[in-house]
């Protein structure tokens, strides 16, 4: 830490002599003085305007760091006039020197001439001329082209202006100006003064100023001239003071001729309004006239940045206060260039901030304040500590709202090096806006949790920490967000008070700012009374009121207001009460109240200005009174009818002032207004925050729809060449997720911001960013955006079978926010309906999820699908769902794009099931049939599997390809008896329905003889066979094989079927005794427009048959007709 000490008693590099404003003629020499100190070689560059100079023979860089012109220019084309600054550079780094102006000596052609004017004997003449010269011109008057000496009655001011009072006849004559300076001299047109002998004795006449002071800025240590001419019978008498009752310096100021107030060598005590008084000698009867002084002052840094030495990745903060009027600009350098903010490096109003430090940080960094009285510079070094061993970062940061200003912030320690942390540094900033200044609160490293309790309330806050060691920092933890409770506001609204009428009161007001308000508003509750009457009226507003009228009052009665404003927490202090008169009963049309406008100039004046209604009568004048709040009224101020502007000064800070005007007309006096304002606080140097630019004003909607909005707005000029950019801040109403908000950069004044939410309002404001400063916020805009058409299916949708021509379709709403569903779309059809493109449709309300499909067809595949509307438009349609319409063992698939059936983990479950029982019956039916039977080869005939559901389901999910598939399977003759009862009936491919049948065996056969019969056959085994007729046609493929492909497995329906009714996928013995299906209902179920050509022939049976043995019932299932000869071969010898 030894370079700690080294760096407080900087002296590696600094000015000894920089250059200052220097005024020279044209081709004249001049020279601008400049010399550095520091450790060597240091070396002097110069700049002019910002630019590197190079040095030439016009340009010599002398050898103690000085500049020199032997011949200044000073043509259009090329000017040695501007700006200049030297750049002095060591091996620590580099620094610029102060602003040095070069003026070239000129003076211009006259903005103003002096013109004729005609006065009466006694009387006072005035003439005026304006030139603009640098340095300043002095101001000479001729007569009759000679010199005019100065008198009792004649006076000549600083500013050009010439009075001649108690003009006499020898007065006339023709007047000229004569301006010079060093540079040259010129002379203004000539003016005819004309004098009229009086016309008789005089009248009494009021005072009346002619020419009034006028609002004056002017430099340090210069001369201002307050002039003061008036007339009146008898001469009035001119007296001087101050608006804020302070005593005028009587070192530096006179009077200078008759009532003119000069002040010499200016300083910014003597700053403030100025009253011009005309008062008739031994009365009563005045005019006053103000104005205001403001004298410029060139800044100064009243609190210099230090220098510092951080390590790695920790953080420096260089402050930097300046005084001067206007109040300066801060900007910053590293290494005698403008400092490049980024996330690491932030300016926050005139601190700079730079987090993360790089070893690229180590240099030398300069406070510049600067206005149009020059500029000033303080320097400060960083020194970058280096250290490998670094801790990680915090972990696991949560954040707890306590209070509406407290969170309590907890953490782990880090991962690694956590025995090396010797400090924790808690960083936080407003989660809301740009340029938000960031706290840092910094504790030992003997607790994981701290209270940040001096927050605002109603404010997102975003924090992270920083963990320290002797020599290094680590990396930033994760940031984490957290909002503060609201609170009741701080004061109530400012109140505008006016009458419209004789028996009403306007109230209007200003929304509470949100550091104010402390919360959103509620409510407001104004309250009112008659000063003679103690029964108070109270009436509850609405959040978003700015104005109320009470009707019904007394005509000329003295009433009480106060307003109270209300968030969610409670009520604050209603304000002090705030009298009004209404206006008296009058049949004559007086002037309404002027439009007034309050603005707090500093914290001890404020300006007035108002504006008169348009349609109001002639307004002879205004009278203009104000008070401290429960202090009395100060003596009403008579003002002009053509001024519109007062100052008020000698205010104390932080107070609450009243200000009633009313306009004057012959009828009588005009409706008054009241309004109130209340002073800011004195703030000391250090507590001064940069000039802001003023916010973008009329920002406005252009066009919105549901997703996007356009926006346009406008800004005070700004001289050219700056920067300026802007930032959007878009924020959902109501939302505190501080992640919604959303900000975008712009250099244009309009935006469109897309993405964004259906149906929603949003706030807008925009922020102007120029020279590296940022205006507040603009005035809110509030939109919302257009609703939108579901952009989602509804979701979830299912297919029950509740009866066997009836089933339920169920749905969710679509998974999206802000949309409303007004209605859905059911659209079904059978599946040979689906391959013509005819759909049938039922609407539904968008409050109902569920609809009934009747008069279905039993033994057909539906397709269902469903979308959602509203009064924009439709939708998208869901994924389709297919439903097999079988009652008793009826099912409905999902079906998605892929082509897949989507299965889910019950129905898995029990086809993994099944298929194990049917391996099992496989495998034991091969043992008996391999231990108790002869091969024999059948030559002729095909066995298929049995395993397709009933009758009426002859659709997509029994259809069959067996390919050709021979089986060792006991052969019975043509003629036999089922003694169950079955159907006799063999269903072809072609269609037609022939004698043969499918055979069912039980015990008992009725010809055990016959020649077809083999050996093989057992009593008590059942035997299924069929006989292949030749030349009839083959079964073709149905619909889902040819759209799907083949299914490979039947497992999927009797799971998914028993997913649907509960059970375990095994049917009744009751079931399992029903008829087969009639043909109309096997041949429905394939479509005609299918062709002959596929030689596999698909048969179509019962789902369920009965093996009476020593068991009750067997179930088996075949396998797709895609599988290999020996797997049917397996399950044939199964059967």
């Amino acid at each position: 830490w030894s370079s700690t000490a080294r760096v407080l008693c900087f002296s590696e590099l600094s000015f000894i002599t920089e250059p200052s404003d220097v005024t020279v003629l044209p081709k004249d020499p001049a020279v601008l003085d400049c010399q550095a100190h520091g450790q060597p070689p240091v070396t002097i560059k110069w700049l002019k305007n910002g630019v590197k100079l190079a040095e030439s023979e016009h340009i010599q860089f002398l050898p103690n760091g000085s500049l020199y012109i032997p011949k200044i220019k000073y043509t259009k084309e090329d000017s040695d006039e501007g700006f200049y600054q030297c750049l002095s550079q060591n091996k620590y780094g580099a620094i610029l020197s102060q602003r040095s102006r070069l003026t070239i000596a000129s003076i211009s052609e006259f903005v103003l001439h002096p013109v004729p004017i005609v006065v009466t004997v006694g009387s006072v003449a005035r003439f005026s001329c304006a030139v603009i010269s640098s340095p300043p011109a002095t101001i000479t008057w001729e007569l009759n082209q000679s010199t005019l000496s100065q008198t009792d009655r004649i006076t000549v001011l600083p500013n050009g202006v010439l009075q001649i009072h108690n003009v006499q006849l020898e007065d006339a004559g023709d007047y000229r100006c004569v301006a010079a300076n060093v540079g040259s001299r010129l002379k203004s047109h000539e003016a005819t003064l004309t004098v009229n002998r009086d016309a008789g004795p005089t009248l009494r006449q009021r005072p009346k100023i002619i020419a009034g002071p006028q609002n004056v800025t002017v430099a340090l240590h210069q001369t201002v001239v307050l002039e003061c001419a008036a007339t009146g019978n008898p001469r009035p008498i001119i007296s001087w003071s101050r608006a804020d009752t302070k005593p005028i310096d009587v070192y530096n100021a006179k009077v200078l001729g008759n009532g003119n107030l000069v002040i010499t060598d200016v300083s910014t005590k003597h700053s403030g309004v100025y009253l011009c008084r005309a008062t008739t000698p031994g009365t009563r009867n005045h005019t006053t006239a103000a104005a205001n002084l403001t004298v410029l002052v060139p800044p100064t840094i009243v609190e210099k940045p230090e220098s510092q030495t951080r390590p790695r990745a920790g953080t420096a903060r260089f402050m930097c206060q300046a005084e001067g009027v206007p109040l300066p600009r801060i900007s910053w350098l590293k290494n005698g260039e403008q400092v490049h903010l980024n996330g690491r490096i932030k300016l926050y109003n005139s601190k700079l901030v730079i987090t993360q430090i790089i070893p690229e940080d180590d240099a030398i960094y300069q406070c510049m304040a600067e206005n149009e009285q020059g500029s000033v510079l303080s320097l400060a070094r960083l020194i970058v500590v280096m250290s490998e061993d670094r801790p990680s970062a915090p972990r696991n940061i949560h954040a707890e709202t306590i209070s509406s200003s407290a969170i309590l912030l907890a953490w782990e320690r880090p991962l690694y090096n956590a025995d090396k942390v010797i400090a924790y540094s808690i960083h936080y900033m407003k989660a809301e806006g740009l340029n938000n200044e960031e706290y840092q609160v910094v504790i030992g490293n003997d607790t994981t949790s701290y209270i940040v309790d001096d927050l605002e309330p109603a404010r997102n806050y975003s924090f992270y920490i920083v963990a320290y060691m002797p020599l290094g920092a680590s990396r930033m933890s994760d940031q984490v967000s957290q909002h503060t409770l609201e609170d009741v506001p701080l004061r109530t609204p400012e109140l505008s008070l006016t009458s419209q009428s004789a028996t009403d009161i306007q109230v209007s007001w200003q929304p509470l700012p949100a550091k104010v308000s402390r919360g959103r508003v509620a409510a407001y509750r104004l309250s009112y009374r008659t000063a003679a009457d103690s029964a108070v009226t109270s009436v509850e507003l609405l959040q978003n009121s700015t104005e109320y009228l009470l009707e019904g009052l007394q005509p000329d009665t003295i009433y009480l207001l106060r307003m109270a404003a209300a968030t969610r927490v409670g009520w604050c202090e209603p304000s002090a009460w705030t009298s009004h008169r209404t206006p008296k009963t009058s049949s004559n049309k007086v002037p309404s109240a002027p439009f007034l406008q309050l603005e707090a100039l500093n914290c001890t004046s404020i300006v007035a200005r108002w504006q008169s209604s348009p349609e109001s009568v002639a307004v002879q004048g205004y009278r203009l009174c104000y008070h401290e709040e429960g202090q009395p009224e100060q003596p009403n101020i008579q003002l002009q009818a053509q001024t519109n502007t007062y100052t008020i000064g000698g205010l104390d800070p932080r107070r609450k002032y009243h200000v009633k005007i009313l306009a004057v007309s012959k009828v009588g006096d005009g409706y008054q207004r009241d309004q109130t304002i209340s002073t800011p606080g004195c703030v000391s140097a250090r507590d001064q925050l940069a000039a802001a630019p003023p916010p973008p004003n009329q920002v406005t909607v252009l066009d919105g729809n549901s997703s996007a909005v356009s926006l346009r707005w406008s800004h005070l000029p700004f001289p050219s060449g700056n920067a300026v950019s802007y930032t959007v801040r878009c924020t959902p109403v109501g939302t505190h997720n501080v992640f919604a908000i959303r900000y975008l950069q712009t250099t244009k004044q309009s935006v469109t911001v897309q993405k964004l939410d259906p149906n929603t309002r949003y706030e807008f404001v925009v922020r102007l960013h120029v020279d590296q400063m940022s205006s507040p916020w603009s005035s809110v805009v509030y939109h919302q955006t257009l609703p939108a058409a579901p952009s989602q299916p509804p979701a979830g949708v299912r297919v029950t079978l509740i009866e066997e021509d009836t089933a339920l379709v169920s749905w969710r709403e679509p998974a999206e926010s802000n949309v409303v569903i007004t209605s859905y779309t059911i659209l079904y059809a059978s599946q040979k309906d689906w391959m013509s493109g005819l759909w049938q449709k039922i609407k539904r309300e968008g409050s109902h999820t569920m609809a009934l499909l009747e008069k279905l067809e039993p033994g057909n595949v539906y397709i269902v699908k469903i979308s959602a509307s509203n009064e924009v438009g439709d939708g998208p349609f869901s994924e389709i769902v297919e439903c097999l319409l079988v009652f008793h063992c009826g099912f409905c698939l999902a079906v998605f794009s892929d082509g897949l059936y989507h299965i889910d983990q019950r129905s898995m479950t029990g086809i993994i099931v099944g298929v194990s029982i049917a391996l099992a019956c496989i495998v034991t039916c091969a043992l008996i049939l391999i231990s108790k039977g002869k091969p024999r080869k059948s030559s002729s005939h095909k066995v298929i599997a049995v395993g397709a559901p009933e009758g009426p389901r002859a659709g997509l999910a029994s259809e069959r390809h067996t390919a050709n598939v021979e089986a060792l399977i006991p052969m019975m003759s043509d003629h036999f008896v089922d003694t169950k009862g079955g159907s006799n009936i063999i269903i072809r491919g072609t269609g037609p329905v022939s004698s043969k049948k499918w055979l069912l065996f039980k015990r008992e056969i009725r010809n055990p003889s016959d020649s077809d019969v083999t050996s093989l056959y057992e009593a008590g085994k059942t035997v299924l066979r069929y006989e292949d007729h030749p030349g009839s046609a083959p079964l073709p493929p149905s619909s889902r094989e040819i759209i799907y492909g083949p299914l490979c497995s039947e497992s999927s329906h009797t799971s998914e079927g028993s997913q649907e009714t509960g059970d375990s996928g095994h049917y009744s013995n009751e079931e399992s005794n029903e008829e087969m299906s009639s043909p109309s209902s096997s041949q429905s179920s394939r479509p005609e427009s299918f062709g002959p050509d596929d030689r596999t022939t698909v048969v179509e049976l019962k789902h369920c048959f009965e093996v009476e043995k020593e068991v009750d019932a067997s179930w088996l299932r075949s396998t797709s007709g895609d599988s290999q000869p020996a797997s049917h071969t397996s399950q044939a010898a199964s059967s």
